[in-house]
């Protein structure tokens, strides 16, 4: 266990040995809250699992159901939770279970779990990934580092490479070359590096698709049950800040249209991918807006309160984050407390040492 899970564990330690969150809930804990999701499957052994934050076991998505339920929270759908936070808080406490990108096992693993508890769900759909144009650049990337010893990161090829041998150089070098493509070069080089590296390294981006993600078939399938919302996540998956405001309409367009016409009905509800300050601004809100969506969610980590009602297009959301898959987790999310102390902490301390505390509960998603 490193340094940064060990202050999240105590973290949380110390808000249920105290009582603390408990004490904070009714001033933090809101009307709802947004689960996010992407993979839920059998855990791995591998000692290499940088997107391990990804992934939930379905044990953890049926205990996670059960823990919200026991906190007096109704699971429902997007449509109905959009409607319940506009119309002002009641006496009714609800919860939406979300999933990121399209992934097999949404289908195959999550949906027959959440079936059986009558649990409604949205998926948000990547077009370009079902398609099978877009890459899944995280995946890749985790397979370079995890079958090499060096990864070579210039265009020539020709210059020495990032090592990575051990564990702990195969972690920085994953998040060196992710803090490269996500924050220093723009969306479309960082396919193209991705690209190359996977060329280079004999990784197929499109069998890593087809492994992955599900088929249209696959997402008809899921589409055509009522208890499923299928809602939009861009075309090629692209940080919509980072792009100019005509591109950033474009993928969110395409990937309506595709959803369209696939599935023969629009979309209602958006997913920002990574969905961070840095991926997301006020003006890809507007841009949603003008399309007619009723609500868009981000990764920025909070539970709804009313003055979520005033803007729906930038909600927050709770991780259910896979290095943490403690029921008791779920229940500390749930007062909110977390959510609170994470944002004071941070206006305390300006940013400074927080990061590598209660930040790593909140991290950036792909």
């Amino acid at each position: 266990m490193g340094m940064r899970h060990k202050t999240v564990t105590r973290a949380f330690s110390v808000l249920k040995g105290t009582g603390l969150g408990r004490m904070l809930a009714p001033f933090t804990q809101g009307c709802g809250a947004v689960f996010m999701m992407h993979h839920v499957r059998s855990a791995r052994s591998d000692a290499f699992q940088p997107n391990r934050h990804l992934e939930i076991t379905p044990e953890f998505l049926k205990l996670a159901v059960e823990r919200i339920r026991a906190n007096g929270y109704e699971i429902i759908s997007m449509d109905e939770a959009v409607d319940l936070l506009k119309s002002g808080y009641g006496h009714r406490r609800y919860a939406v279970l979300t999933f990121d990108d399209g992934y097999r096992d949404n289908l195959s693993v999550a949906y027959p779990i959440l079936k059986e508890l009558e649990a409604p769900f949205t998926v948000f759909v990547t077009t370009g990934l079902i398609d099978r144009t877009s890459e899944l650049w995280w995946l890749a990337l985790e397979m370079i580092i995890a079958d090499n010893d060096e990864v070579v990161f210039t265009a020539a090829g020709n210059s020495a490479g990032i090592p990575c041998r051990t564990l702990a150089e195969k972690n920085a070098c994953f998040e060196k070359i992710v803090d490269h493509l996500t924050l220093e070069v723009g969306e479309g080089d960082q396919r193209k590096i991705i690209r190359a590296l996977a060329e280079r390294y004999g990784v197929d981006l499109k069998a890593l698709a087809d492994g992955q993600m599900m088929t249209w078939d696959e997402t008809r399938q899921l589409a055509g049950d009522p208890l499923v919302t299928i809602g939009a996540h861009t075309h090629d998956h692209f940080a919509m800040a980072r792009l100019n405001a005509d591109a950033a309409c474009e993928d969110v367009t395409r990937g309506l249209e595709r959803l369209e016409k696939e599935l023969g009905r629009r979309p209602k509800h958006f997913a920002y991918p990574y969905g961070k300050s840095h991926a997301v601004t006020p003006r890809d809100a507007d841009i949603l807006r003008e399309i007619g969506f009723a609500s868009s969610v981000t990764t920025l980590p909070g539970v709804l309160q009313s003055v979520n009602a005033r803007d729906p297009m930038m909600l927050p959301r709770v991780s259910l984050n896979g290095r943490f898959q403690d029921p008791a987790v779920v229940d500390q999310y749930l007062t909110g407390a977390p959510f609170a102390l994470y944002r004071v902490a941070r206006w305390a301390a300006n940013g400074f040492g927080v990061r590598s505390g209660f930040s790593r509960l909140f991290p950036s998603t792909r």
